[in-house]
């Protein structure tokens, strides 16, 4: 296994350098407050998709704890190993027409979730979408059931519509420095006890 892929965050306290969308995260699903939509935006490499995994089990996990999620229940796990279809990561890019929105989210969403307490779409590059996969998609996140959760990913916000935007929390994600760069790598070494 990589070390990208090993080490890469499994809870909101692993998480560096974005403790301003943490906090609200976290209090949120403590309080059981969460939104439906949510859309994370900024520069590549700043943990969006990873909170975006992160979030996702939390809102479905069985055994709520300060730490979030716990990672050791059958809902973590089963999101944890992606055995479910009640959690679905879509990659805009790859994934751009309005069939694809329908056949990947539209004509799905609106059945409750199967073994998960919420159904989650994770979608990155969000802004890759066309305009009629935007409009498909936004028909769904005007009024989403109380079971589903959309998270959108984007390094250009600028790219998404405004109709999408303001049916959303957004939250800007803040780039790495050097220093938090250096401690992550120290973190890594010392688990792998490399120099």
């Amino acid at each position: 296994m990589s070390l990208t892929l090993k080490y890469r965050p499994l809870n909101f306290h692993d998480v560096v350098n974005q403790s301003h969308i943490i906090d609200i995260i976290q209090a949120q699903v403590n309080k059981n407050q969460v939104n439906n939509n949510y859309l994370f935006f900024w520069p590549r490499w700043t943990w969006k998709t990873t909170i975006a995994r992160i979030l996702s089990r939390a809102v479905n996990c069985l055994d709520p704890q300060p730490s979030w999620p716990c990672n050791q229940c059958v809902n973590c796990k089963t999101a944890l190993e992606w055995k479910t279809l009640d959690l679905v990561e879509i990659d805009a890019a790859s994934h751009t027409s309005v069939d694809n929105v329908r056949d990947e989210i539209i004509d799905k969403a609106p059945y409750p979730p199967a073994s998960l307490k919420k159904k989650v779409y994770i979608i990155d590059e969000v802004h890759m979408l066309s305009k009629s996969a935007f409009n498909a998609l936004l028909k769904i996140m005007e009024e989403p059931p109380s079971y589903l959760m959309f998270i959108l990913a984007t390094t250009e916000i600028n790219k998404v519509p405004e109709t999408i935007i303001s049916r959303c929390q957004v939250f800007n994600f803040k780039k790495l420095t050097n220093s938090d760069i250096v401690w992550r790598l120290q973190y890594i070494a010392d688990a792998e006890n490399l120099k």
